[in-house]
């Protein structure tokens, strides 16, 4: 991806992830909307992204969530260049209408890239668009930085549970989706039988405090703990018996991926690209959504049968060393840049990728796995957000 001129936009330039991008030696662009999309400020902002796009020559544009591909394709179709529309979740955070449009802008680019099954076939079904359009390309992590960072130091102490087996959720606490209500029914569930289990909640967000209160309600008081955002995340996976996921949606989640790379047993629920990461029986158990009862069963059968969960530990980390690298990804990606550049040849070879805000644009939309392709394409950087 050296060989190719990148540039990043972004609709507002604030948010966590916009040191990383600066120190990757991009200053992105900013293009605000300047109120909602119905805007006048947006039409402004596709007219001034199409006249950057035709000034700096660009080829490609590839836009990763609902905004910026509301605003990067018609900018990108004004200015005669390719456009990729990145679709990373099942659209559970979008209401029907967003949903809809989002639908139209897929069929509206050059090319679609969803990042695991259960989204290609919500594209290729549901919304019909033409399945060589449509390119699966999972998300990648560097399993060289993992690696390092969770054989160094923790950043910050973690509650004591030497001796007893730890069960792991990292996941954001501003949405409902993810569920960890369910996480901590089932801790208190599966305490009944193994009443030595802890829990590390990783997350920060508004909803935090009601779960707080929810674990005080079920008598979790020094069994779960809440440690909020971490640097730290694959050193405090090392110390982990099983990761968890409690989601009721899900895109390809980044939180797997990384249980996966520590080499844990991953307990999930079947949402999203969940079982096609873990395979119930096979690097994992994958149970229903909304059944805490079989989360706790899961979690149970994991933490008293050590020989097997150290197998699904292994496979789950062969599985990534095999198909979640961030080479390969970074090679999908600029196998399709170079099939819509190819269509679009008068245009000096250049790769705009637009984004929703500052944390969209480099190393992840929602975590530091999402969108490596940029990051890579020009450096190691290793920002992270949480999922």
């Amino acid at each position: 991806m050296r060989r190719h001129r990148l540039s990043v936009h972004a609709l507002e330039l604030r948010g966590p992830l916009l040191p990383s991008v600066r120190s990757l030696g991009f200053e992105p662009d900013g293009h605000p909307l300047g109120g909602s999309l119905a805007s006048r400020g947006a039409l402004r902002a596709i007219a001034e992204l199409a006249r950057t796009f035709r000034r700096d020559a660009v080829q490609v544009v590839h836009a990763h969530d609902f905004y910026s591909a509301f605003v990067a394709v018609p900018a990108a179709r004004l200015a005669g260049a390719g456009v990729v529309v990145g679709r990373l979740d099942l659209g559970h955070l979008q209401s029907p209408a967003q949903r809809a449009v989002l639908a139209g802008l897929s069929h509206a680019a050059d090319a679609v890239i969803a990042n695991c099954g259960a989204i290609f076939d919500l594209v290729i079904g549901d919304e019909r668009v033409p399945p060589e359009r449509v390119s699966l390309i999972r998300n990648g992590i560097d399993l060289a930085a993992f690696d390092a960072a969770r054989e160094r130091p923790l950043a910050l102490p973690l509650p004591e549970t030497t001796g007893r087996p730890l069960a792991v959720i990292v996941a954001n606490m501003r949405h409902e989706v993810k569920r960890q209500e369910d996480f901590l029914r089932a801790v208190s569930l599966a305490r009944r039988e193994r009443p030595e289990l802890a829990a590390f909640l990783v997350g920060e967000g508004e909803r935090v405090d009601g779960l707080k209160a929810l674990a005080a309600r079920l008598g979790l008081e020094g069994h779960a703990f809440f440690l909020g955002r971490r640097p730290d995340v694959p050193a405090v996976l090392a110390r982990a018996a099983v990761g968890v996921l409690s989601s009721a949606q899900e895109g390809l989640s980044n939180a797997v991926i990384e249980g996966m790379a520590a080499g844990l047993p991953m307990v999930v629920t079947d949402a999203g690209g969940n079982g096609e990461l873990v395979r119930d029986g096979e690097r994992g158990l994958v149970v229903p959504v909304g059944q805490p009862e079989a989360l706790a069963r899961a979690i149970v059968e994991v933490i008293s049968e050590p020989e097997r969960a150290r197998a699904f530990g292994q496979a789950g980390r062969r599985f990534v060393e095999r198909e979640i690298t961030v080479d390969r990804m970074v090679a999908e990606h600029e196998r399709l840049y170079r099939r819509v550049a190819a269509e679009r040849p008068g245009l000096a070879r250049s790769v705009a990728r637009a984004g929703g805000g500052a944390r969209r644009v480099a190393t992840g939309g929602l975590g530091f796995l999402r969108h490596r392709a940029a990051a890579r394409a020009v450096g190691d950087g290793s920002a992270r957000d949480l999922r």
